[in-house]
């Protein structure tokens, strides 16, 4: 072994010791949350409606009827999921936290309700983000393990890699009937190269979510570093001082009705009602129901209904479109279903690699030891037990 795979085998050893118990329960997270739409359909009836011909009733009258249930409330976001699944109002209610309601959209009557802290999978979500930590610590120590952990599948594919052809095919095989040591490397080392470029995948888009300047870079690198795009990621602002034409009907139906008319082949509608500090509402139009790719965009001023600006999907630069895909990628439905199955899969090969490389390193630990040590050994441990008898 060279000196420069000898360097190589080290980092590789004791980052891996730094990083392997962040990156388990991050890996093991992630496998758990992949699925978590599908099964939470199968588990809460509230998730589905009856779909009926009447249409979905106005964004005003789903907030009437929360803020009837919830009179401090300030509902900052409202879903319209689909035609069979419920509309869900995000409401603020200040030092109480967040309240989300779920809503029949034909009816505007409240069909559940729950603080998002206590769903499962949003504390699984958090887990995976966080470690359960305070959010400004918990994302760095998540996100720097992620890091190392990507270090590690470079530096485990350059050490593993056969220098010869003859050992190739026996390299990318596992060997089922082999010895449990065997068995174990090869757990490792074959698991680990067939899972590495959808594990750099993850770990790329996990980054991209937990940190701006990831998906600032993200951004850069897919528009070649134009920045003629800059105007496109600029949110525009109402001026509240210019309140002439007041809407003669609320302002958040008017936009709901328009971007409904602009794409009228959209699955599902995400609305910010949080004007504090842009003064707008806006409205997103996604092409398929819980995905959070393919969509276009609409602002209005929140005073008179002004069409401030419109973000035409197919007019997007090619950074925004990689930075709103983000997510789908991430947990595999970028692809539907086969998709969810390979990142399942991905996860849960990198949940396995800290404890098979731990193994591995516990194994050539008492591999290594001198032949007289181990006897000595032995010896203490059956003296030891002889006088217990």
């Amino acid at each position: 072994m060279t000196n420069l795979k000898k360097v190589m085998l080290f980092c590789h050893r004791w980052l891996g010791f730094i990083s392997g118990l962040v990156v388990f329960i991050v890996a093991l997270s992630g496998c758990v949350f992949c699925f978590q739409d599908e099964i939470q359909d199968a588990m809460y009836s509230y998730r589905t409606v009856k779909q009926q011909s009447k249409g979905y009733v106005q964004p005003s009258e789903l907030l009437a009827s929360v803020k009837k249930a919830y009179p401090k409330a300030s509902p900052d976001y409202i879903y319209y999921y689909g035609v069979e699944r419920p509309a869900g109002v995000l409401a603020n209610l200040g030092a109480e936290g967040y309240e989300y309601v779920y809503l029949d959209p034909y009816t505007a009557k409240i069909t559940y309700h729950e603080k998002p802290q206590t769903n499962f999978f949003i504390i699984v979500e958090y887990i995976h983000l966080y470690l359960l930590l305070p959010p400004a610590i918990g994302k760095w120590v998540v996100g720097i393990a992620v890091i190392i952990f990507v270090v590690l599948m470079i530096t485990g594919i350059i050490l593993w890699w056969p220098k010869r052809k003859t050992d190739r095919k026996r390299s990318f095989t596992i060997k089922w009937g082999g010895r449990w040591r065997r068995f174990n490397y090869d757990l490792h080392n074959v698991l680990g190269f067939y899972a590495t470029s959808i594990a750099l995948l993850l770990a790329i888009t996990g980054l991209a979510i937990a940190f701006e300047p990831v998906s600032k870079a993200i951004y850069n690198v897919a528009n070649l570093g134009r920045i003629d795009y800059k105007s496109e990621v600029t949110e525009p602002k109402s001026d509240s001082l210019k309140r002439s034409g007041l809407a003669k009907q609320p302002v958040i139906d008017m936009a709901f009705a328009y971007a409904r008319k602009q794409v009228p082949n959209a699955q599902m509608f995400l609305i910010h009602n949080d004007p504090a500090l842009s003064g707008t509402i806006g409205v997103g139009a996604y092409a398929k129901s819980m995905h959070y790719s393919h969509a276009d965009g609409f602002e209005f001023d929140k005073y008179n209904g002004k069409l401030l600006k419109t973000y035409d999907y197919e007019k997007k630069s090619a950074g925004l479109k990689l930075n709103e895909m983000n997510y789908d990628i991430h947990v595999g439905q970028i692809l539907g279903l086969p998709g969810k199955i390979i990142a399942f899969l991905a996860s849960l090969i990198c949940a396995s690699l800290p404890v098979t490389g731990f193994i591995i390193w516990l194994g050539k630990r008492k591999k290594g030891k001198p032949k007289k040590e181990r006897i000595i050994t032995h010896r203490r441990s059956r003296k030891h037990q002889m006088q217990k008898i």
